[in-house]
């Protein structure tokens, strides 16, 4: 059974989900809670999320080793495993990572791809800004809270 937890982060309540055994989602601030129908639970997993995320925004963690489950596209999961190779205050631009994953010419598809990652932060989608260092969108449109994000790991962005 689904199970979530929450934490009250710098950019506002983050809900972390899990199956028992690995984190499948993070739903950043103002986003409802019923996609996943869960009960609130204090998995393990779940806890040590927590602990990271926080250690996260006191700048003490650059990345995460939590097990994680996600289930996409064989293309959204080469995106996603493109992601998880930037580095702690770097960014890459779209097209960029559109080259890391295989596809140099699917720009836009990588957007979508970003779009649908369900596990935001963790899977550092915030880390992908426009070829001239541009804010573009983050999570549909929260791009104030990529700039908070991005800000934390001091990459310069416009």
């Amino acid at each position: 059974m689904k199970g979530f937890i929450q934490y009250n982060s710098p950019i506002g309540v983050l809900t972390i989900v899990s199956d028992g055994t690995s984190i499948t989602q993070v739903l950043l601030p103002e986003t409802e809670l019923s996609p996943f129908n869960g009960e609130p639970a204090e998995y393990p997993v779940l806890i040590e999320a927590r602990k990271q995320l926080q250690e996260y925004f006191s700048g003490i963690r650059t990345h995460f080793e939590l097990p994680f489950s996600t289930e996409g596209t064989p293309f959204q999961m080469r995106v996603w495993d493109a992601l998880r190779e930037i580095p702690f205050g770097e960014s890459l631009s779209y097209a960029e990572l559109a080259q890391k994953a295989g596809s140099p010419k699917a720009v836009r598809a990588v957007g979508q791809a970003n779009k649908a990652n369900k596990l935001p932060i963790l899977v550092p989608c915030h880390r992908v800004i426009g070829k001239n260092k541009s804010l573009t969108g983050y999570a549909g449109t929260k791009t104030d809270l990529k700039a908070i994000l991005l800000g934390l790991e001091k990459v310069e962005f416009r």
